[in-house]
């Protein structure tokens, strides 16, 4: 049996995990960015105070054999009543099972039973705060959800981000997580987001320390495309090194798609300033796997959840 720990949050972690949950012969640990500020989510971290469901709930739903039709029903939005339009089932059962059980921690343990899931979903910490990114140009930009949508057509770089803790000096992991890093055997860091998804965690305190400690195996799976406002121009090299660089360690593996979209999809993705992330970087003391790990159903290009786990499997069994 492996250990097996992800760190990331958003559609990415959805994806991973999807594919994960499938092998044989591993427990699957997921520690999620409780940084989302954004939809659904965002109204119930201003309105009631509570944890932001939405990250954690695409994982719970990828870790069910039910995922399919439970992805369907929770992941659906209220339409009618006013007050509920815009929030998802799903969000609003975690936020009403955390308010009955007394935990965010245990509402998510409870989702996680009644889908049955095949794992194990941690909030990297039970702290509230704030993400928060300073610009090139000393700007700053408050909350994930400014950071992860900009306004114009121009903005400066992301230079570093932060987290404002809500009411403690500094926001600390959760000490589930920790252990969940202590006792893995691999460490898969991305797909997502990298500053909206992926470094929030490091930002806790613990998270990156238990990492550097740490004697498994760090895998980080790199975007197919950049975006707009977090990594305009990065090439391969750049993704690497902007982790490495938050988490103060080299990785062990990293992971690449090599398949090109279709010239009418990135057609569509330059209309929004996203274009497509070029491999073929070489470094020492790191494996390089360049893989097809393209999946664009419906003209959305994402990483295929299949070709994903095959890629883990040769890893873990070789």
């Amino acid at each position: 049996m492996h250990n097996i720990t992800t760190i990331g949050g958003g559609s990415g972690q959805y994806a991973l995990l999807s594919g994960l949950r499938d092998l044989e012969k591993i427990k699957i640990t997921s520690i999620v960015s409780m940084a989302d500020s954004g939809g659904s989510t965002g109204r119930l971290r201003d309105e009631l105070g509570i944890l932001p469901p939405g990250d954690i709930l695409k994982c719970i739903l990828a870790l069910s054999p039910d995922r399919k039709i439970a992805r369907k029903i929770l992941q659906s939005k209220f339409k009618g009543n006013t007050r509920l339009k815009g929030h998802t089932g799903g969000n609003l059962l975690l936020t009403i099972l955390a308010q009955y059980a007394g935990s965010f921690p245990e509402a998510v343990r409870a989702l996680g039973e009644i889908l049955n899931i095949c794992g194990t979903v941690l909030p990297v910490t039970l702290d509230k705060s704030t993400l928060v990114a300073i610009l090139t140009d000393g700007s700053r930009l408050y909350g994930e959800a400014a950071i992860d949508v900009p306004r114009g057509d121009q903005r400066e770089k992301i230079e570093k981000t932060f987290l404002v803790p809500h009411h403690n000096g500094y926001t600390q992991a959760y000490p589930p997580a920790i252990k969940a890093i202590e006792n893995a055997d691999y460490i898969i860091v991305g797909p997502g987001d990298i500053y909206t998804s992926i470094i929030p965690n490091f930002l806790v305190k613990g998270i990156k320390e238990s990492v550097k400690k740490t004697k498994a195996k760090l895998i980080y799976i790199t975007n197919i495309m950049t975006k707009f406002g977090e990594t305009d121009n990065f090439k391969s090299i750049d993704f690497v090194n902007t982790i490495e660089k938050n988490i103060n360690k080299k990785l062990d593996i990293i992971i690449f798609n090599n398949k090109l979209p279709s010239k009418d999809i990135l057609a569509a993705y330059k209309l929004q300033k996203s274009y497509f992330v070029k491999d073929g970087i070489s470094l020492k003391n790191r494996k390089i796997i360049s893989e097809d790990l393209l999946d664009v159903s419906g003209e959305i290009i994402r990483h295929s959840s299949e070709k994903l786990a095959k890629v883990i499997e040769k890893i873990i069994y070789k």
